[in-house]
């Protein structure tokens, strides 16, 4: 048995929702909440498989509740309906740790899609929060191009002294282990510190640890 949690404030949506679920064989709803706060409460007694919930509600909004469920440790997986498909939204609710994210205008449609992947394991988006995740993953990854194209400025030998550097040689030492004169050395480091934009060593070993140089 499938056992599903519902959380609105408006008791009619919930009613719909509950006629297509129960619906399905073997599924059932086993409780119902008004508001985010007691949503937290009545999952920590009842811990469905599953907890279908609105966003915006009084008392505790659905992101919040959500936080507070996941950080219990219950193993129960959150599908969170909205009217709002923002790129903030989509992160905030996320980031709570829900499993999956479907718009309110298409409940009726998803619900029972939704519900049966979480029920799995899987994630699930409707195809518009789809494409607000993937823009904002491909963002990120942008990001992430950006901060390589800035390693690949670096040449070999400068890679060899911002390693040797964050693990704490001095530039004497640096000389001495790649066979370098100290000025070279010296030089290296200036023209690491300025096609990095770093201000100092301290930063240059957070770059270092950051990008998996050096362990921290």
């Amino acid at each position: 048995m499938l056992r599903i949690m519902l959380v609105d404030d408006h008791e009619a949506l919930r009613l719909g929702v509950r006629h297509v679920l129960e619906r399905q064989p073997g599924w059932k709803v086993c409780g119902e909440a008004s508001n985010g706060r007691e949503a937290v409460k009545l999952a920590a007694t009842l811990n469905p498989e599953i907890i279908v919930m609105d966003l915006g509600m009084p008392e505790l909004n659905g992101v919040e509740a959500t936080r507070l469920i996941v950080k219990s440790g219950s193993s129960t997986a959150v599908l969170i309906y909205t009217v709002d498909e923002t790129e903030r939204v989509v992160h905030d609710v996320l980031s709570a740790g829900a499993k999956g994210i479907v718009l309110k205008s298409d409940l009726n449609s998803t619900i029972v899609q939704a519900v049966e992947a979480l029920s799995q394991g899987k994630p699930y988006f409707t195809s518009r929060v789809a494409e607000t995740v993937l823009k904002r993953y491909l963002a990120l990854r942008a990001a992430e191009d950006k901060s390589e194209a800035a390693d690949e400025v670096l040449t070999s030998r400068e890679r060899e002294v911002l390693q040797l550097l964050a693990e704490g040689q001095s530039n004497k030492e640096v000389a001495d282990l790649l066979g370098i004169s100290t000025r070279t050395a010296e030089t290296h480091r200036a023209d690491i510190m300025r096609k990095l934009q770093l201000k100092s060593l301290s930063d240059l070993v957070r770059y270092a640890i950051r990008n998996g140089l050096i362990r921290p």
